[in-house]
């Protein structure tokens, strides 16, 4: 018999089938991994098919060393998905295939975990056996006594509590029976998982209604924050379960995961399986076994949870649909939604996306009629949403207010506070401060690899490059005149704590960014915390903005409204509207109404009075207008080719050759063209490497255009000089 088998080498050159002979005895099927000789060594493949002919002469071919699992790895659909990848995102299809197995079970490292018990033999009489022992044998004697009580017990906890000489001691005399069994390694075991009977509100039935009974694919559902819309989610998981189907849940922060996770355990217990990045290896591996093996039937998890591998797929829940989170930026860049529509076509599933500030594209869709759409206007408690009151920073500068916290919010907290109420403040920025600056000389002390500056974080005292990761120790004078007067330039996250901490030196404060959530349970601990009012205010980046419910937060300050409305991105107007309207959401979701206080330079701006108004549609009319006439999606792809290498002219000569080639692409298709420009990339070097680019917009939905745009730009790499393709990046930076 013949295998084709795809190996696991992300290179140009093998990206190809390759045929392998094998026995029928040896259990090879599609979707198996298997170890085959290749070149000189041997390496770890996928079987994507079996056949009785080959197109070779088959005394020639290798044979398959062995096969890795019972269980075929990946399922038909998987491989139909992968193709699929490799077609949209322009990568090998080893690249695109390590999307669907976790990346320590592919290399090896990882293996079930099987745990030793120890019982008594059943023909043992407990006191015939304590007879024939000495009398200062009192650990053996406890040993036999505990496990006559108890039963089968775990190898480990016997050697901790009776020594590990007493259980050889009576193993080797065979008195106890010695037993393995695998053991799941299972994440959050502690989570309080007490499930709550909520009876759906009329509106939120004809959701659930709607969603089952469209023929779209897609439906959008657009709820204002503290809707209910994770109830509908629920119920629909709930319906499709009861039918025999699986599904996916998916969210956009590991740090809400926990939190979906806990509800759907409450509801569904053991059913579901939690995937995502901040897992051990271990856990990664067991959770991902039970979802293929059946065990599970809902995955819930971040972007990558897309890929779990699930069978008979009914439904597939995307929750803060807009978030940027769900586009991968690194190879193979793929959009979450897009493969979600595959796996929803392949397995005649529902897609259900949902958000209070849907993505341009999306509400578009839904406008167009593309999209099933359904709207839950109100919040289920029948409380108007929460007033936002804007601080005018300059007046507060007038009035020789120099903090970094306007009047009224500092009257807001205390009120919050002295009510025993709940506050959460959100800043966009971790780290102490922002920048550096010499007061001399004006200079800002920057990364050596990268053109940006560095975040001064107080905790440990040192400059961090929030690219790179790299970090130096705090400098006492700066390194162009030797002066020592610096200067703390913009303000993060650690500084908000420690002010707030003078303000109200008696107030429990928590801080949640990236900095205080490096471990697994991080976010959880936190999040646990506050929702047990073991702090009175939660201090955060944007992982505090979307998706948490805290019934006792009455007061929510957003501090730099105006930060991202001036990065150089399209999108930013988008996510500067989503990302206030989103964190004003968090207040007032139980009986007492809610109060926001968002402190802004620029009170006037357009955008921030329609957020403030909870104006979304208001909003997005407004930009989409825009977005229309400078050509920018939906109306358009925007296409990025970035190159970059540590030699500046290397770089640049790879750069112009792209551009060189594509100019006549340009010429050919001028219609379809709307923008064409080269130029320095917005961050000018990185990680050691100069960065430049070519941009593009061209009419949507070309895809033999793009693709002859991937070979020029796929030609040009070097072993020096990197050509990465993106379509509709993220991040433009």
């Amino acid at each position: 018999m013949i295998a084709k088998v795809i190996v696991d080498v992300v290179h140009s050159e093998v990206d190809k089938v390759f045929e392998y002979s094998y026995d029928v005895a040896d259990g090879v099927l599609p979707g198996c991994r298997v170890i085959v000789p290749f070149g000189n060594r041997e390496i770890e493949g996928i079987v994507i098919s079996v056949s009785d002919i080959s197109d070779f002469d088959t005394s020639k071919l290798k044979k398959i060393k062995r096969v890795l699992e019972s269980t075929p790895a990946l399922t038909p659909e998987t491989l139909a998905l992968t193709d699929f990848v490799c077609q949209t995102c322009f990568v090998p299809k080893a690249s695109a295939l390590r999307l669907f197995l976790p990346s320590e079970m592919r290399k090896g490292k990882i293996k079930e975990r099987f745990v030793v018990y120890y019982s008594l033999k059943k023909s043992i009489v407990i006191e015939e056996v304590i007879s024939t022992l000495r009398k200062s044998a009192k650990r053996q004697i406890e040993l036999l006594q505990y496990l006559s009580e108890n039963g089968k017990t775990k190898s480990v906890f016997l050697s901790e509590k009776f020594g590990r000489s007493a259980v050889i001691s009576l193993e080797t005399k065979g008195v106890l029976e010695r037993t393995e069994e695998q053991e799941t390694r299972s994440p959050y075991k502690g989570i309080d998982a007490n499930r709550k009977e909520i009876t759906l509100t009329d509106k939120q039935l004809q959701a659930v209604q709607s969603i089952q009974t469209t023929d779209k694919k897609v439906s959008l559902l657009f709820g204002v924050t503290g809707s209910g819309k994770t109830e509908v989610y629920l119920e629909l998981i709930e319906r499709t379960i009861k039918n025999g189907r699986t599904a996916i849940m998916l969210v956009p922060e590991i740090a809400l995961t926990p939190q979906m996770f806990k509800q759907l355990r409450a509801r569904f217990g053991d059913n579901a399986a939690i995937l995502h990045s901040g897992l051990s290896a271990g856990e990664r591996f067991d959770e991902w076994w039970r979802l293929r093996n059946g065990e599970a039937s809902i995955a819930i998890g971040a972007r990558s949870a897309i890929f779990a591998p699930l069978e008979n797929l009914g439904i597939i829940i995307i929750d803060e649909e807009h978030d940027g989170s769900y586009v991968s930026e690194s190879s193979p860049r793929y959009s979450t939604i897009d493969i979600a529509k595959f796996r929803a076509n392949y397995c005649n599933a529902k897609l259900v996306v949902g958000s209070a500030t849907p993505s341009i594209e999306s509400f578009y869709s839904a406008q167009k009629g593309e999209y099933n759409y359904i709207e839950l206007p109100d919040r289920i408690n029948k409380k108007s949403l929460p007033k936002v009151e804007i601080a005018d920073m300059r007046k507060e500068v007038r009035k020789g207010n120099n903090s970094y916290f306007s009047s009224i919010l500092k009257a807001e907290l205390e009120d919050c506070l002295k009510k025993g109420n709940q506050a959460m403040i959100f800043l966009n920025q971790r780290g102490y401060s922002k920048t550096v600056v010499c007061t001399e000389c004006g200079h800002v002390q920057k990364c050596e690899s990268c053109d940006v500056s560095l975040t001064y974080h107080r905790e440990d005292d040192s400059l961090l490059c929030h690219y790179c990761g790299a970090k130096y120790k705090m400098i006492t004078a700066c390194t162009e005149c030797g002066s020592r007067f610096l200067k703390y330039g913009g303000m993060g996250t650690e500084r908000v704590v420690e002010e707030l901490s003078k303000l109200f030196p008696n107030a429990r404060i928590l801080r949640m960014d990236r900095d205080t959530t490096a471990n697994k349970e991080g976010h959880f601990k936190i999040l646990s915390a506050f929702s047990e009012r073991k702090a009175d205010i939660l201090v955060g980046t944007q992982m505090i903005a979307k998706g948490h419910d805290f019934p006792f937060v009455t007061l929510v300050g957003i501090l730099d409204a105006d930060a991202s409305l001036y990065f150089s991105d399209f999108r930013s107007s988008e996510r500067t509207f989503q990302l206030i309207t989103q964190v004003a959401g968090r207040s007032g979701r139980a009986e007492e109404t809610g109060k926001v206080v968002l402190q802004t330079y620029q009170p006037e701006n357009n955008l921030l009075r329609q957020a403030i108004a909870y104006d979304y549609k208001g909003f997005f009319n407004q930009e989409l207008s825009i977005r229309k006439a400078t050509a920018f999606p939906p109306f358009t792809d925007i296409i990025r080719i970035l190159i970059s290498g540590e030699n500046e002219q290397e770089t640049l000569d790879v750069t112009k050759s792209i551009f060189d080639e594509l100019k006549i692409v340009n010429l050919e298709n001028k219609s379809k063209f709307r923008f064409f420009g080269c130029m320095k990339a917005p961050i000018k070097r990185l990680q050691n490497k100069f960065r430049f680019q070519v941009l593009m917009r061209i009419d949507a939905n070309n895809y033999q255009l793009i693709k002859k745009m991937f070979e020029i730009s796929d030609s040009k790499k070097t072993k020096k000089v990197n050509v990465s393709f993106e379509i509709n990046p993220n991040n433009l930076t």
